[in-house]
């Protein structure tokens, strides 16, 4: 029987033997080049997660004229009230956001006691007016005696002498009558000048005192045609203040409109407080839009020739604040860090002009980790430069 089974080819073995021996290989080499693979993207992946990425901005250009502060409104004139003398009030005229003119009664004050002195000053000025007269009289008489020598010398002196003492009571009586007299005109309170009142703080009945120490004022009278616009410059930037120039302003209260000014004058001293320098600019306001004591937000334009060529803005949250002083992470073109110093020439808040460390073609880390070093490789994300530039 064995005779009749196949026999097997010997060449047909090896064939067989070559192919799984080469599929074998061919499966090994597979399973390590995945490996490989995936290690290299292992590897990868491992660098790329120690690679910190960060925001970088270039900066923008230094502003040639534009100084944004904030200031104060007041009216050009403003005078509060008071009281001359003693009284009640008899009748308030005006109330708050009248417009009054110079000399016009604003209250009446009835004032009995000062009637009453008024009077018996007069009386006594009455008195002392006819007590002149008679030393008058007498002395004129004694002097003619003494010329027929029927009196002496002293008699004559001593009329001539009450004259003058006559003359003096008569004067203090007079000097009193017209004081009363100006008391009793002050029963009348009158504006001090054309305006607005502002405020009112007395009723109808009420005890008026003058003198009493009352801190507040009856009226308050504000000359709003013109007004005074006040502003604290740093002091860092004192030095570009000139009179006579030209600045902006808007007002909560006004949205969407802006007021012209002009700077009149400077306190030329920097306060010691708030290191700041105070200025003055006049505002017209004729149409009496504008507030007395409203906040405002002042743009004033600088001139450019006191602007520093080479200033450059970046946001303030990239400033870095390190034992040598201020800096800033600046991302070259290979993604390496370089830490600059750098010098703040003005610090408007959000953004930080500074007077060189930096060039406005550099790149420059927002936000930096308070870790990064010069020679740290970064991921940088770029923004446009309009993103946070002014200018």
């Amino acid at each position: 029987m064995s005779e009749n089974l196949p026999k097997t080819d010997p060449k047909r073995l090896r064939r067989l033997a070559l192919i799984g021996a080469a599929g074998f290989v061919l499966i090994l080499a597979a399973g390590a080049t995945s490996r490989l693979m995936a290690s290299n993207d292992l590897k990868k992946t491992s660098q790329a997660s120690a690679i910190t990425t960060v925001s970088v901005v270039q900066p923008g250009g230094g502003e040639a004229g534009e100084l944004v502060l904030p200031g104060r409104l007041q009216a050009w004139n403003e005078a509060p009230v008071f009281a001359r003398t003693d009284g009640y009030l008899r009748r308030w005229y005006v109330d708050i956001g009248q417009p009054v003119q110079a000399g016009q009664v604003l209250a009446e004050i009835d004032a009995p006691e000062v009637d009453q002195q008024l009077v018996a000053a007069r009386a006594a000025l009455a008195t002392a007016q006819a007590q002149r007269d008679l030393a008058a009289t007498s002395a004129a008489r004694w002097k003619r005696l003494v010329g027929e020598n029927a009196v002496s010398q002293q008699e004559a002196d001593e009329r001539a002498g009450d004259l003058a003492a006559r003359d003096a009571m008569r004067n203090e009586a007079i000097a009193n009558v017209r004081r009363l007299e100006s008391l009793t005109a002050f029963k009348r309170i009158v504006a001090p000048f054309d305006g607005v009142v502002t405020s009112r703080d007395v009723e109808q009945g009420a005890l008026i005192s003058a003198g009493g120490g009352r801190t507040t004022p009856l009226f308050t009278v504000s000359d709003t045609k013109r007004l005074r616009l006040y502003v604290s410059v740093p002091q860092s930037l004192a030095g570009q203040i000139r009179p006579g120039m030209s600045a902006t302003f808007t007002s909560p209260d006004l949205l969407g409109q802006t007021f012209n000014a002009r700077l009149v004058r400077t306190a030329d001293a920097v306060d010691a407080q708030s290191g700041a320098m105070l200025i003055q600019l006049e505002v017209a306001n004729a149409g009496g839009r504008l507030k007395p004591g409203a906040y405002a937000q002042v743009s004033l334009n600088l001139q450019a020739a006191t602007t520093q060529a080479s200033t450059v803005r970046i946001p303030s949250n990239a400033l870095l604040f390190r034992k040598e002083g201020a800096a800033v992470a600046v991302v070259g073109g290979d993604n390496t860090v370089a830490i600059r110093s750098v010098k703040i020439a003005r610090d408007d808040g959000a953004e930080l002009e500074l007077a060189g460390g930096v060039a406005a073609s550099d790149w420059i880390v927002t936000s930096p980790p308070d870790a990064i070093a010069t020679g740290d490789k970064v991921n940088p994300v770029k923004a446009k430069k309009e993103a946070h530039a002014k200018g």
